[in-house]
């Protein structure tokens, strides 16, 4: 399945073929429908999921959990998307707005889809064991769950784009995936001829007879596999012995045997694939906003409150703030 024939599911795109996802988000093709997509399927599928919640109470307040579930997320990603976009400009990346909401939409689809699939279960629960408590407590861990899973997801498509070099700042004359960049500036090799006799050896196929002297720490062409031509520095002291040269043969230092390729020493700036790399901030940066995220929704939860109706009291479109979302979780598990 490719991206330009998209499942008629979303989530089933998203699960099944989650590399064309991350490829379009790189490449930045009908951001716009796919973000649409994922709003209406996570919308839908939260929508469903709150109504199960509220049934505990009455229809009524499964008809404002309904509303109020995709609500907490929609709100929780606008206060949360401009941090993580700045954090990014901040450090370098080059991820443009669509992109991370893209990137953070796939998460929110995968946690609703992934909750909506809990639905039956939760709904089992709720039939044969009408506890308020364990009802609660049940549901939330449903939801940090599926948000787990969702957010893994969030920092494989980040890894896929730190692959392409969007989370790090372009740097001149990289090469990235054996491509170069800039071609390196070619420079003169200075000719210097020894005083005294220099050793002979019997000439290699296609090489000179006469060995290149080059005086230690002098600038040396070097023709690699692709044609491209760069420098070197000639080395002090050469090896004793070389390809093609009798046993024993030794030239004086500086001096550059028939047929020596120079190897080109590594400047800290080439990118290659498969070779190991330094996590950019953005990545790390990325694990810090996922617990920011994490901070805002339940904060913003607690406030929207409540979504599940204690069944003692009356409907309420919101309640009272007071106390917090993690000290009720621990008051409810040492209830029960």
């Amino acid at each position: 399945m490719s991206g330009d024939r998209p499942s008629p599911l979303v989530i089933e795109r998203i699960l099944r073929d989650r590399e064309s996802i991350w490829q379009q988000i790189v490449a930045e093709r009908d951001l716009n429908a796919l973000t649409g997509r994922m709003l209406t399927s996570s919308a839908i599928a939260l929508a469903c999921y709150g109504a199960v919640l509220g049934f505990f109470h009455s229809p009524l307040m499964a008809l404002t959990s309904a509303l109020k579930l995709p609500l907490l997320f929609l709100v929780t990603l606008v206060i949360c998307l401009p941090t993580l976009y700045l954090f990014n400009l901040v450090f370098g990346a080059r991820l443009s707005v669509r992109q991370s909401l893209a990137l953070v939409m796939v998460a929110i689809t995968v946690t609703s889809m992934l909750a909506v699939a809990f639905a039956p279960i939760s709904l089992f629960f709720l039939i044969t064991a009408n506890d308020y408590g364990f009802f609660k407590l049940l549901n939330v861990s449903i939801l940090t769950l599926s948000a787990l899973v969702g957010l893994r997801f969030l920092t494989s498509g980040m890894q896929v784009l730190n692959d392409h070099g969007l989370l790090a700042p372009e740097v001149a004359n990289a090469t990235v995936d054996g491509q170069a960049s800039a071609p390196a500036p070619i420079q003169a090799v200075p000719a210097a001829v020894p005083a005294g006799p220099t050793p002979t050896a019997a000439p290699v196929a296609g090489q000179s007879a006469e060995p290149i002297a080059v005086p230690a720490g002098a600038a040396v062409a070097e023709s690699t596999a692709n044609g491209a031509v760069t420098t070197a520095t000639a080395p002090a002291q050469v090896p004793t012995q070389w390809a093609g040269q009798p046993a024993g043969a030794s030239f004086p230092p500086g001096m550059l045997p028939p047929g020596h390729v120079a190897q080109r020493p590594w400047d800290g700036r080439a990118v290659r694939r498969g070779e190991p790399t330094q996590r950019p901030a953005s990545m790390t940066l990325l694990y810090i906003w996922i617990l920011l995220f994490g901070f805002v929704g339940t904060q913003l939860a607690w406030t929207l409150r409540p979504f599940f109706g204690d069944p003692g009291q009356d409907f309420s479109l919101f309640r009272s703030i007071d106390g917090n979302f993690y000290a009720e979780i621990l008051r409810i598990i040492g209830n029960l």
